[in-house]
């Protein structure tokens, strides 16, 4: 009888093993498999950004923030949050400082310009300059760029009329960098070459636009650095 027992179990367990191998035959993939892939989320195209861009820090609102929310760049390299304004981002300078980026990308204004004031541009743009010089004086080594304000769909703009001042406060931002001497970069032509990378809003954008967004930028940069 033990004998019976035994070469019963011997049988059970070798069944149990063939129905194993068969799953992996059928293309199931092996739990090692599954935690291995898990872990290793990160694509090449992720990887380059990360190495490309780990000196610098995208500095700005909600738009900014997809860099790190889409997984494109790490979040140590994003200071962004939703509703963010030049004056809020004060708060931040501490904080941008200990980090010790050697180059430094501001995007903001998106809702500076919703900003419940008289002239919403002019009370922006003095707490924009006031920004960048407490970030020179804080990384006075470190390179800033400002990035304009990315354009809204025509829907979103008839929802919220404010948001057509985008230009006009966009070239009072180009005007300030000129006069504190920093970058400036549009990136207004990939938005519009990229229309259907709009988020639900009209306002942000999807995953794919953002690797857009850093290819541009650092092929700007490359122009504007041969131009000089």
């Amino acid at each position: 009888m033990k004998v019976q027992k035994k070469m019963m179990g011997i049988t059970l367990i070798a069944m149990v093993a063939l129905s194993v191998a068969a799953c992996g035959n059928n293309g199931q993939t092996p739990a090692s498999e599954i935690t291995r892939q898990s872990v290793d989320t990160s694509t090449p195209e992720q990887t380059s950004y990360a190495s490309e861009f780990q000196r610098s820090i995208f500095f700005g609102d909600s738009i900014t923030e997809g860099l790190s929310y889409h997984d494109v760049l790490k979040q140590e390299n994003v200071l962004a949050g939703a509703g963010k304004t030049a004056e809020f981002a004060l708060n931040d300078v501490d904080e941008l400082v200990k980090r010790k980026p050697k180059h430094i990308f501001i995007q903001l204004g998106s809702d500076d310009i919703l900003w419940p004031t008289d002239n919403p541009k002019e009370y922006s743009l003095s707490n924009y300059g006031k920004l960048i010089d407490r970030i020179k004086v804080g990384l006075p080594e470190a390179s800033i760029t400002i990035l304009s304000v990315t354009p809204v769909t025509a829907e979103a703009e008839k929802a919220e009329p404010r948001y057509r001042n985008i230009g006009d406060y966009n070239e009072g931002l180009k005007e300030l960098a000129s006069k504190v001497q920093v970058g400036y970069i549009d990136v207004s032509a990939i938005v519009a070459a990229h229309r259907d990378m709009y988020d639900a809003d009209g306002i942000h954008f999807q995953a794919e636009f953002y690797p857009i967004l850093l290819d541009y930028v650092k092929d700007e940069l490359g122009r504007q650095k041969s131009a000089k």
